[in-house]
């Protein structure tokens, strides 16, 4: 998979530099490169609209992670009241926790999903966090009205100006390498998984 942009649309503390966060952008990356569909080693999408799963393409991205001390699916507790579901990933680091969620749902989903970092960040449970979304390109091909994110810049500026005193926030979009009719569909629904698709490109 492809690497479109990587936005950092909130630093305090000069995080951004830290040889710590570079270690966990370069993870990060290397996850999602390693994502793979219809050829070995590159991200080959079947171009029909609509038509691709999304949960695969996360877990073989978590799966990457763990192989690098990642924890998947943790649980934070966040504001009385807010139960914001399970963090994708996160990494406990000697800073504190860093989290990454890919996106699966619609644009309120992807909203949510940068709320919680943002929440988080602000009652100190991580000091950072970054969001993986498709761009619209990509988006199309994939699950009815999934978030994108050109869709989802214009509201950067709401967390740009968080009052925070330390942390960092940012958004990585993400594209195919290429598309072809000869490629199987991405498995829509829970019962899609990175191991299946994992035994597909041996």
């Amino acid at each position: 998979m492809k690497i479109v942009k990587i936005e950092i649309i909130f630093d305090k503390g000069d995080t951004s530099n830290a040889p710590l966060f570079k270690g966990i952008i370069k993870d990060i990356k290397k996850a999602i490169k390693s994502v793979v569909w219809g050829e070995s080693g590159r991200f080959v999408i079947n171009p029909t609209i609509k038509g691709n799963g999304v949960n695969p393409i996360k877990h073989s991205f978590v799966d990457s992670l763990k192989d690098n001390g990642w924890r998947p699916e943790v649980r934070m507790s966040l504001v009385k009241g807010m139960d914001p579901g399970p963090i994708d990933a996160i990494k406990e680091t000697e800073a504190g926790v860093f989290a990454v969620e890919w996106e699966t749902g619609n644009i309120s989903s992807s909203h949510r999903a940068l709320n919680k970092i943002a929440v988080a960040l602000i009652q100190e449970q991580i000091f950072g966090g970054i969001l993986i979304m498709p761009v619209r390109n990509l988006s199309k091909y994939l699950t009815d009205r999934i978030g994108n994110y050109e869709e989802l810049r214009p509201y950067f500026t709401l967390y740009k100006n968080l009052k925070i005193k330390k942390g960092i926030i940012g958004v990585i979009s993400v594209d195919y390498d290429d598309l072809s009719t000869d490629v199987d569909l991405i498995k829509k629904g829970k019962d899609g998984n990175s191991k299946k698709r994992r035994k597909k490109k041996k």
